[in-house]
C-alpha cells in the first residue's frame, strides 16, 4: 500500500473520530496495514474527560467587625491616580492602566512616593491600635470561637489543610495585598503586568540604592575631611593654650615688678600705693593722674620716668 494509501486511511480514521460516527470494526481493521490499524484501534479507546482541574482555594472568614485593614503605599498610588487616569485616557483597557500606573509608581520621584510611604505608615499604625483595641471585645470573642469551630468541622473531614483564628482576623489585612499579588490568575496580562511593575519597582530601589551608597561614599570622604580638620584645630588650640600660658606668666611676672617698683610712689591726693591686688586699678589711676594734669606733677612723671627705665635695665 502507497503512502498516499495510508495518507488517505489515517484522514478517514479521524474523520470518523471527529464526527462521533461509527468506526470501522475491529474485523475491518485487521485488513489494513499494522500501523492503521493501531491507529484506528487508539481512535476507537472511549477517552477520558477534560483534565481535572485544581481545587478552588476557599477564602477565609471575614469578620465585618475587624477595623478596616490599612494600603500599601502603592495601593494608595493606584486608588488616587487609576481614576484620574482613566477620566483622561477613557479608550484605554483596565489591563494597560494597571501597566501604566506600575511604570508611573517605579518613575515616581522619591519624595512623591515617600508621601504614599509615610500615609501607609501611618495607617498601619492606626490599624494596630484598632486591632489591639479589638481583641479586647466580645464580637472578637465571638468571631474567634466560630473560627474555631470551623477549623473543627474541617478536622473531622478528614482536610489537613487548617486555618488558625489570628489569620482570620488579619484577613482585611492580608486581602489587600491578597488582591494585588495571589488573587491574580497566574500567567494572565493582569498577572504579567503586575510582575512588569514589581520588576519596574526593583529597579528603581536597586537604583535608588545605589545613589544612596555614592552619596554615602562622598559623605565618607567629607567626615575623613573634617575629621582632619578637627585634629589640626585641635593641635592650633593646644598651641594657643601654651602661649597663653607663657602669656599669663609673662604678665604675673610684670605685675609683681611694678608692684615692687611703685610701692614707694603713691597717688597724689589718696596716698595709694600698689599691691599684687590692685596693681592694675593703680596703674589707671595714675595714669589718669599724670594724663589730666601734666604740668601740675612733673615730679611725679620724672619718678615714673625712672621706675620705668629700671624696669627696661
Amino acid at each position: 500500500m502507497t503512502h498516499f494509501s495510508l495518507l488517505f486511511l489515517f484522514f478517514l480514521s479521524l474523520y470518523f473520530f471527529l464526527r462521533g460516527q461509527e468506526t470501522p470494526t475491529k474485523a475491518a481493521t485487521c485488513r489494513l496495514p499494522p500501523v492503521v490499524s493501531q491507529l484506528v484501534l487508539f481512535l476507537q479507546k472511549p477517552r477520558r474527560g477534560s483534565w481535572t482541574k485544581g481545587r478552588k482555594r476557599k477564602k477565609p472568614m471575614k469578620d465585618s467587625n475587624a477595623p478596616k485593614a490599612p494600603l500599601t503605599g502603592y495601593v494608595r498610588f493606584m486608588n488616587d491616580r487609576r481614576e484620574q487616569l482613566r477620566a483622561e485616557r477613557p479608550d484605554v483597557p483596565f489591563p494597560e492602566i494597571t501597566r501604566m500606573l506600575g511604570n508611573e509608581w517605579s518613575k515616581l520621584p522619591p519624595e512623591e512616593k515617600q508621601r504614599y510611604l509615610d500615609e501607609a505608615e501611618r495607617d498601619k499604625e492606626r490599624y494596630m491600635r484598632e486591632l489591639e483595641k479589638y481583641q479586647k471585645t466580645e464580637a472578637y470573642k465571638h468571631f474567634t470561637r466560630k473560627v474555631q469551630e470551623k477549623q473543627k468541622g474541617k478536622r473531622h473531614r478528614g482536610d489537613v489543610g487548617h486555618q488558625v483564628a489570628s489569620e482570620a482576623l488579619h484577613e482585611k489585612d492580608a486581602e489587600g495585598k491578597d488582591r494585588t499579588v495571589f488573587d491574580i490568575p497566574i500567567f494572565t496580562e493582569e498577572f504579567l503586568n503586575h510582575s512588569k511593575a514589581r520588576e519596574a519597582e526593583m529597579r528603581q530601589l536597586r537604583k535608588t540604592n545605589m545613589e544612596y551608597e555614592e552619596r554615602n561614599a562622598a559623605l565618607q570622604k567629607h567626615v575623613e575631611s573634617m575629621r582632619g580638620a578637627v585634629e589640626r584645630l585641635e593641635g592650633d588650640v593646644m598651641q594657643e593654650r601654651e602661649r597663653n600660658g607663657l602669656l599669663h606668666q609673662h604678665l604675673e611676672t610684670l605685675r609683681q615688678a611694678l608692684t615692687s617698683s611703685f610701692s614707694t610712689v603713691p597717688l597724689p591726693g589718696s596716698g595709694e600705693t600698689p599691691t599684687l591686688d590692685t596693681i592694675d586699678s593703680y596703674m589707671k589711676k595714675l595714669h589718669t593722674v599724670i594724663v589730666s594734669s601734666p604740668q601740675e606733677h612733673e615730679s611725679l612723671i620724672n619718678t615714673v620716668r625712672d621706675v620705668v627705665n629700671r624696669l627696661d635695665r
